[in-house]
């Protein structure tokens, strides 16, 4: 058995044409730093864009999508204004400000809330709390997999386009994603997050 950390942030939001899309932006992990984001299109088309061959193999290992490309991706955060380009997608959006739940877990021990052992026993209050969300379950290939969230805040606009086409403003997150066994939130926002997957 081996286990996998990544820390960094989630970034979901919905917009207007029915897209949902998913940005990780991973600051320290088994495969470097990097960037990957998830998009589900309103037909329900579920695309991956990852910036490596090696980020691909273990992001698709882990989740599921219909289709998937490698594309460069950039990341860029410049104060409360953050833009992503990956491939044909393209998208901005603005940080705001610090969520309930992130009020609340910022006077929680960090080794506390991304623990394997504390995922598992909030993810019956994530259930009810926030809907389509879970903190821990099984992922592809008998994987288990624990979110532990040190912090959030909301998003407060987002724009994207996808092939030059404009996808709509921001919305919420519904219906919920379908990567993997959880969804985003279904409020816009930015969550740091540990994520844990547990091989065997």
């Amino acid at each position: 058995m081996s286990r996998h950390v990544f820390d960094g942030d989630i970034s979901g939001f919905g917009t207007q044409s029915g897209t949902r899309i998913v940005v990780g932006h991973w600051t320290a992990s088994p495969l470097g730093e990097f960037t990957d984001v998830m998009v589900e299109f309103a037909d329900g088309e579920r695309l991956l864009l990852a910036p490596s061959i090696e980020v691909r193999d273990f992001v698709t290992a882990t989740y599921t999508f219909d289709r998937h490309e490698i594309v460069d991706v950039v990341h860029r955060r410049v104060g409360d204004r953050v833009s992503v380009e990956a491939g044909e997608l393209a998208l901005e959006f603005t940080v705001g400000s610090v969520t309930l739940l992130g009020r609340l877990l910022a006077v929680m021990p960090d080794a506390v809330v991304t623990a394997p052992w504390f995922c598992t026993i909030s993810d019956p209050i994530a259930r009810v709390l926030l809907s389509g969300v879970r903190t821990r379950g099984t992922a592809g290939g008998g994987r288990r997999e624990y979110y532990g969230a040190r912090g959030q805040h909301r998003i407060v606009s987002a724009s994207a386009s996808w092939r030059g086409d404009d996808l709509g403003g921001l919305t919420r997150v519904e219906p919920p994603v379908r990567f993997g066994f959880g969804s985003t939130p279904a409020a816009p926002g930015v969550t740091a997050v540990r994520t844990t997957v547990v091989v065997r």
